[in-house]
């Protein structure tokens, strides 16, 4: 049987914190391109992470567990190298979109590293099996609008 444990509550926090880091990274991105078709995607992923980690918060509320709050010190320093590489390179809109390919491939692995290592009750499993095929969806849209750029 599965059950919400700390081990799980732990491992939805982690995701969570990387779904702020996310948030904050493409809305970084938004904010450093003119190209409308990215920067319209880069804000759309924004809010869809938003919407994921609403959806966290609230998993992890629901079995009274603390909700980690913020991001994670790596990802800020992350977002100001974006803006650092943005300002100093020609090509940023390209180099955006594959820093967030990288991301994405790092999201997928996370959430299949929880879904499979921990045992987790039906509705965490189902929510975040939802998001990793959103993120899979979204990853192959990602990878033909770099071969557009």
């Amino acid at each position: 049987m599965s059950t919400y444990t700390k081990e799980v509550g732990d491992k939805l926090n982690g995701l969570l914190e990387k779904t702020y880091d996310a948030e904050k990274g493409y809305k970084k991105a938004a904010e450093n391109t003119n190209n409308k078709v990215l920067k319209d995607f880069f804000t759309k992923k924004s809010n869809q992470r938003y919407d994921f980690g609403y959806q966290l918060k609230n998993e992890i509320a629901s079995y009274g567990q603390k909700i980690e709050n913020g991001g994670s010190v790596t990802a800020a320093t992350h977002r100001a190298w974006m803006d650092i590489k943005a300002f100093l390179t020609n090509d940023n809109d390209e180099s955006m979109l594959e820093e967030a390919l990288r991301g994405e491939k790092a999201s997928i692995e996370e959430y299949k590293n929880v879904l499979a290592e921990t045992a987790l009750p039906k509705s965490t499993a189902t929510i975040l099996t939802q998001q990793l095929n959103q993120i899979e969806l979204d990853l192959a849209k990602e990878k033909v609008m770099e071969n557009i750029l």
